[in-house]
């Protein structure tokens, strides 16, 4: 009797131990799902998420829009010539760099802006993956789709040379004489192959890791230009983010 008891005890145990398993693992993804559903517009208010921007007329509907933002205290003439010189080859993309060449895509973040890299026009190319890397042998490019200096530029990708049919949109909106938000709209149309579907949703948590870090960078760097002693601007109302997550930081984290 003492062993059956013994068995029965241990098979209880174990049975709740795996209830416990399970629900807490069920728990955890409905986490993570509500943490990227949060991050997926980071640091944009409500009226900017649903607000048309440039670019967006050229996905048409179904389509997938996120809408990412931060503030600067510099103004939009200088964050303008940090975005304008971005790329792999140019500017770099301001966010992991470390991350980005673990995996070969050699890619060296500007700390200075460079009067080479300062002219952009509509056709030329934005190489975000060089040619010759590994999974993208051709490498991977965007082309600038429309521009407006100190505003707006447009980043465009579409098949047959890229599986999605996007747009990356950046907006610079000024706030006063000396600070602005900059904005970055990304909006795809829903994938047609249950595989595409499946890729997008996987590189989704790190294109919202990148983009925040590249937006911070951005930040940095032009608040830096603006004031090299470290001083900062005056302290002024800021927009009220629409959602605090995990990913919200200082903006000298990385």
């Amino acid at each position: 009797m003492k062993d059956l008891a013994r068995t029965i005890t241990g098979a209880l145990r174990q049975a709740l131990v795996a209830e416990a398993l399970v629900v807490g693992a069920v728990t955890a993804v409905a986490a993570a799902g509500v943490v990227l559903r949060r991050s997926r517009d980071w640091g944009a208010l409500p009226t900017e998420t649903g607000a048309p921007l440039p670019g967006d007329d050229l996905v048409p509907e179904p389509a997938r829009t996120t809408t990412r933002a931060v503030n600067v205290d510099a103004p939009a003439a200088e964050v303008w010539r940090w975005l304008v010189q971005m790329g792999q080859g140019r500017g770099g993309m301001y966010s992991y760099d470390r991350l980005e060449n673990a995996i070969g895509l050699d890619i060296h973040s500007a700390d200075r802006v460079h009067e080479e890299w300062q002219d952009l026009a509509i056709g030329d190319r934005i190489t975000v993956v060089p040619p010759g890397w590994g999974p993208l042998p051709d490498g991977y490019a965007m082309v600038v789709a429309r521009i407006e200096p100190e505003r707006v530029l447009v980043l465009r990708q579409s098949p047959p040379e890229h599986p999605w049919n996007a747009v990356w949109t950046f907006e610079i909106e000024p706030l006063d004489a000396r600070s602005c938000r900059l904005l970055s709209r990304s909006r795809a149309q829903r994938p047609a192959s249950r595989a595409l579907g499946l890729a997008t949703a996987a590189i989704e948590p790190v294109t919202t890791i990148m983009t925040r870090r590249m937006l911070l960078g951005v930040k940095q760097r032009a608040e830096r230009a603006v004031w090299p002693d470290g001083r900062q601007a005056p302290p002024r109302p800021r927009p009220v983010r629409s959602a605090t997550t995990v990913l919200d930081a200082p903006a000298g984290a990385s």
